[in-house]
């Protein structure tokens, strides 16, 4: 007889409790216990396991420490964020908003993709839906095979069959095992699915793809481990208004997480932007005031994108402050730096900041473009579009160094810019070609070499 047993999963760990606590003891969480029910059968209550040999211990001298083979995907960036490519037997997981462009992302790279077959499996679409996309998308590929299942074990079973060359399964939250008695989407059905998909794409050497969905607070549905225990988490980000879309690697274990991957959505799918910078910055006007180039660094790609302020008075009493694109804290800390240190009168106006692109920038390099943008606006004086910025700005009105400046250096070159602002402390390896770069220690110094 099957016995029915409650549990209580934290969604943010995965550790289990017999009963309802207020506090998970495994990540120290409160109120993030639900409770999930399953049927337990005396004959069998596990989820299947791959056969596989059993290990024996290896010196670590012996261990081949070659390079595993990579495949190469027709796409560039998805290739950079993933580290050359897919590593076979690996499982990545892909998260990102509703209607970023995940499904499209991937089955784009299943149709383009050359030399093997691919399994695309969906658990949300038909399959007369998921081939009427592709067919907006480009040529359709022979060698793509669709499923729309939600059984991991037959998703297995027709993988073993179909010796693809990667597994495309759209998404883990609506995978349903049958050992299990709880819903799609609960925590034991995630992780126990994903952890079978593991031991299935390590013991077949097959890449599966796991596309993922996100809660309202932004982190991917699901409990932690699942993040824990795939081989790569990359996230999808974009504003649905903008045109672009940045891939990112949070976690890569065959590579680095310090790529990025950007992409100009289309109606007819993603392309990849080879050279951002020039989309970036094309809408500079050289006639008005409020607007800056500021080099900065994207894990390890660097960008110029343009930076754009606007200040007024403030006719509605209490001064306003928006930004769109950039961090409203640090955009207050500039301004009493502003204020404070350089003797700025901005606390009666309004002040709105805006990235161009619709990107969101993290990168505290950005800071002396910010200040030169605001200060341009406010006092109504142009900046020279080949003027380009690159610093950090301390709470002392100093301008702070940077790391990697000699590649925003050359990005700067390549666009065309004469004149570049750095920190007086910062450090040239060499005397860059083609731009002068200008060490200045303050914000008043910036402002007397550029205005007079």
């Amino acid at each position: 007889m099957a016995k029915t047993k409650s549990v209580f999963f934290c969604k943010e760990c995965g550790n289990e409790y017999a009963r309802w606590q207020g506090k998970c003891d495994g990540c120290g969480e409160w109120n993030t216990l639900v409770e999930e029910k399953f049927t337990k059968s005396k004959a069998d209550n596990s989820s299947p396991k791959v056969q596989a040999a059993t290990p024996k211990p290896v010196r670590i001298s012996e261990i081949d420490t070659a390079t595993q083979p990579r495949i190469s995907l027709q796409d560039n960036e998805l290739n950079r964020v993933l580290g050359g490519g897919m590593v076979p037997g690996s499982l990545v997981l892909l998260a990102g908003e509703p209607g970023i462009g995940k499904s499209t992302l991937l089955l784009q790279a299943a149709m383009r993709h050359k030399g093997g077959k691919i399994l695309y499996v969906s658990g949300e679409e038909s399959s007369e839906q998921i081939t009427q996309r592709a067919q907006r998308l480009g040529a359709l590929n022979t060698d793509c095979y669709l499923m729309t299942v939600t059984n991991p074990e037959q998703i297995m079973e027709e993988a073993k069959e179909l010796q693809p060359e990667f597994v495309v399964i759209d998404s883990v939250q609506t995978l349903d095992a049958e050992w299990l008695d709880s819903a799609p989407g609960s925590i034991s059905q995630i992780r126990e699915s994903a952890a079978s998909l593991m031991r299935f794409a390590k013991s077949a050497g097959i890449t599966v793809f796991l596309i993922g969905h996100i809660t309202k607070e932004g982190s991917i549905a699901g409990p932690k481990i699942l993040e824990h225990m795939v081989d790569t988490v990359l996230v999808f980000e974009g504003d649905q208004q903008q045109l672009f879309r940045l891939l990112r690697g949070t976690k890569n274990r065959f590579g680095s997480t310090h790529e990025l991957g950007i992409y100009r959505m289309e109606e007819s799918g993603l392309y990849g932007v080879e050279n951002p910078s020039e989309l970036l910055f094309n809408n500079h006007t050289e006639d008005l005031s409020g607007s800056a180039a500021a080099a900065i660094l994207e894990g390890m790609r660097p960008l110029i994108i343009e930076v754009q302020a606007l200040v007024s008075s403030a006719v509605y009493g209490t001064p306003q402050r928006s930004s769109t694109g950039f961090d409203v804290r640090r955009l207050h800390m500039l301004l009493a730096v502003l204020e404070k240190r350089c003797g700025f009168r901005l606390g009666a106006k309004d002040v709105f900041l805006n990235i161009a692109g619709g990107l969101k920038i993290n990168d505290p390099s950005i800071d002396l473009a910010v200040a030169a943008a605001i200060l341009s606006s406010s006092e109504d004086l142009t900046i020279p579009s080949d003027t380009c910025f690159a610093a950090e700005i301390g709470l002392a009105g100093e301008i702070r160094p940077i790391a990697h400046i000699e590649q925003r250096i050359s990005e700067a070159g390549k666009l065309g810019f004469k004149r570049i602002f750095v920190s007086s402390q910062q450090r040239l390896n060499q005397k860059p070609k083609g731009i002068e770069v200008i060490a200045v220690g303050k914000i008043q110094d910036m402002l007397r070499n550029m205005f007079g």
